[in-house]
């Protein structure tokens, strides 16, 4: 884990970030001597929350669909 002081973090906030993004955590050490950590905050979206697709078809031709694929089994 790399270190920067808090001039270089001054000066190179975005590379900072890009780093912090690539690795997971960068370290800051202000002028008091204390030491910070930077890094990415978690998605609050699922994984799972995906844009529908528009198929054209409606809600009871699905139904149906299913259905069917049940009688055949």
């Amino acid at each position: 884990m790399i270190t920067f002081t808090y001039e270089k973090a001054q000066q190179n906030l975005s590379a900072i970030l890009a780093k912090s993004a690539r690795e997971g955590t960068v370290r800051i050490k202000g002028k008091d001597g204390k030491v910070y950590v930077v890094k990415p905050a978690k998605s609050l979206r699922s994984p799972l929350d995906v844009k529908g697709v528009k198929l054209g078809i409606t809600t009871e031709e699905i139904v149906q669909f299913v259905q069917e694929s049940r009688k055949n089994k």
